[in-house]
């Protein structure tokens, strides 16, 4: 079996798909499945070096669009070479121009790859319905009814990283009729060992920090993720608590208008700002935290939150992350409403928890990663899912071992 994923950039910065990607791509090439991406990155990037598969990067993409004119050439030049392709996002040109390619060279093919869509949480109707997006919810709509619904409906089927995106994907939009809905599962491989020395790289990053209790916030500092719920709650509890655990808020994004203000206000009430945590300090950032925070207002899957429970930290969040069924089902960590007085609560109630009890959380948090979120689980879901979809099954080492009627 040979996989083709499509995606607009594998430049780290921009989220979690280039890096479920990376995260996915060892597990099914050690089962026998190929893999190779096509991005639309300029050739050469410094993110696109030490990767273990091929990265054919035949950028760049122009506008806010990023449309690629090699697209086609390339699609015409390489389609048959794979048996699957998979177009990871939405709303961008690796999307529809996929497609319109796709559909295209099929016409005079009997044989051909299937084609899949991995939408990322990018149809969750909450970015229809969020009072900041009314001007981009209006043309999403417009988009969705000249584009983007044609790519949904007409592709082979959509890959969904949890069963409540599944779900949720029903609300965004009318004339959604998919011709297949798969809940293939995401994950994420075992923590690697942490050194001394990316620990201490890390605290260094946290002037004044010096190995205090802590809790950590690790993601974009963007309204979306609750990060000014976050700050408020906490310093109310503060007052309360004068030997609170310090808080960490790390991630990109402190540039912004939000992010200066949020820095603004976190710095006064002592809130360290380490910025965007990479590689060997970000792990360092979980295996010495007290427990990992995120009150999205949306959240599709959360790599986030699921790398902290490899790490045993308990994890506190909203019922908006698409997995906190998850989470509650197997008391890896507290779940809450998002809002400023659900969020104190759920502070206060982690807080007043006892040592067991917080140690017994910690326990259920990696034993949840191990049954439900590790790539090495996942990966192979997501070849059966595909594989069953055309009527086979393979084994771990990618041979057919079921041919269904």
């Amino acid at each position: 079996m040979k996989y083709l994923r499509i995606i607009a950039t594998m430049n780290p910065n921009s989220g979690g798909p280039c890096q479920g990607i990376r995260n996915m791509i060892p597990v099914q090439q050690r089962a026998g499945i190929e893999n190779e991406v096509l991005c639309f990155d300029t050739p050469g990037s410094d993110f696109l070096e030490g990767s273990n598969f091929k990265i054919h990067a035949i950028g760049p993409a122009i506008g806010p669009y990023a449309y690629c004119s090699n697209l086609n050439t390339w699609l015409s030049d390489n389609i048959h070479r794979f048996d699957v392709l998979i177009i990871h996002g939405l709303w961008l040109y690796n999307s529809f121009g996929t497609y319109l390619k796709w559909k295209k060279l099929k016409e005079h093919k009997n044989h051909f790859p299937q084609l899949f869509v991995m939408p990322h949480g990018m149809l969750d109707p909450y970015f229809q319905r969020a009072k900041s997006r009314k001007l981009k919810a209006i043309r999403n709509w417009f988009f969705w009814h000249l584009v983007e619904k044609q790519v949904v409906n007409g592709v082979d089927g959509l890959l969904f990283t949890c069963e409540r995106e599944l779900e949720l994907a029903k609300e965004a939009f009318t004339h959604y009729n998919p011709r297949n809905e798969l809940n293939v599962g995401y994950g994420i491989p075992e923590p690697p060992e942490i050194k001394p020395k990316a620990t201490d790289a890390f605290f260094r990053k946290c002037a004044g920090l010096s190995r205090k209790p802590f809790w950590l916030f690790l993601s974009r500092i963007h309204p979306k993720k609750g990060v000014d719920i976050l700050i408020e709650a906490y310093s109310k509890l503060r007052k309360e608590y004068p030997y609170l655990p310090e808080l960490v808020i790390a991630g990109p994004g402190l540039n912004s208008k939000f992010g200066m203000k949020i820095y603004e206000i976190g710095r006064k009430e002592g809130i360290y700002f380490p910025g965007m945590l990479r590689g060997s300090e970000k792990w360092a950032a979980f295996k010495e935290c007290e427990a990992f925070i995120l009150p999205s207002h949306q959240e599709n899957f959360g790599i986030a939150i699921v790398e902290a429970m490899a790490c045993r930290k308990p994890v506190l969040i909203t019922n908006k992350v698409n997995i906190w069924k998850e989470i509650e089902a197997g008391n890896a960590g507290i779940i809450a409403e998002d809002n400023l007085e659900a969020v104190f609560t759920m502070l206060q109630t982690w807080n007043k928890m006892s040592l067991e009890e917080k140690k017994e959380k910690s326990i259920k948090a990696y034993q949840l990663f191990k049954e439900k979120f590790s790539v090495e689980n996942t990966a192979i879901k997501m070849a059966n899912k595909i594989e069953n979809s055309r009527q086979v099954t393979i084994n771990e080492k990618g041979s057919i071992v079921e041919v269904k009627a």
